[in-house]
């Protein structure tokens, strides 16, 4: 019984903690620039001179070196020369100092993507992207960001490779338009 009573306590934490995305399909995404690594070597990520290159898959994660964001990064960087082959860029995006996230550009990322670092959460609010629980955190959101800066695909969840599948699968239907 004591079992069961702290399995639903923890169940409800978790759907309380879990955040919503705000932003809708079809919304703009806010533009930013904000410190980012890929490959160990930092560098300053322009969310307006990505777009023109082609659409952006921006995913928040809630903490590097964890299980599941080390789990998720392994994932995007297998599925990078996919997403490159379609003309997207994928960059992480956590709370991390850029510190911390050019070492994980390199050993989670294994040199593929770039991470963003947003220490002040300000990317992370204005993509409502906070975790409940802690909304200067991250929580687990992908976005797929077309060309024009409007938000064409969200996915909310706690499973890592599910952002990869979905975000990839957005970005394939968006070509096909």
């Amino acid at each position: 019984m004591r079992f069961q009573s702290l399995t639903t306590a923890a169940a409800l934490l978790l759907l309380l903690g879990s955040a919503q995305a705000a932003l809708k399909v079809g919304d703009s995404a806010p533009n930013f620039k904000t410190p980012a690594a890929v490959a160990g070597k930092a560098f300053d990520f322009d969310m307006a001179a990505a777009l023109k290159k082609g659409p952006v898959v921006l995913y928040f994660f809630p903490k590097a070196f964890t299980l599941g964001c080390t789990m998720e990064a392994h994932a995007f960087a297998e599925a990078t020369p996919n997403f490159a082959a379609m003309g997207a860029t994928v960059v992480g995006m956590s709370h991390d100092d850029i510190d911390t996230l050019k070492r994980f550009s390199t050993e989670a990322c294994r040199d593929q993507f770039a991470v963003a670092s947003d220490p002040q959460a300000a990317t992370i609010k204005a993509y409502d992207a906070g975790a409940g629980a802690n909304p200067a955190r991250a929580d687990r959101i992908s976005y797929v960001i077309g060309q024009d800066g409007k938000v064409k695909f969200v996915h909310v969840g706690v499973d890592p490779t599910a952002h990869v599948q979905q975000t990839e699968a957005a970005v394939k239907k968006l070509q096909q338009r």
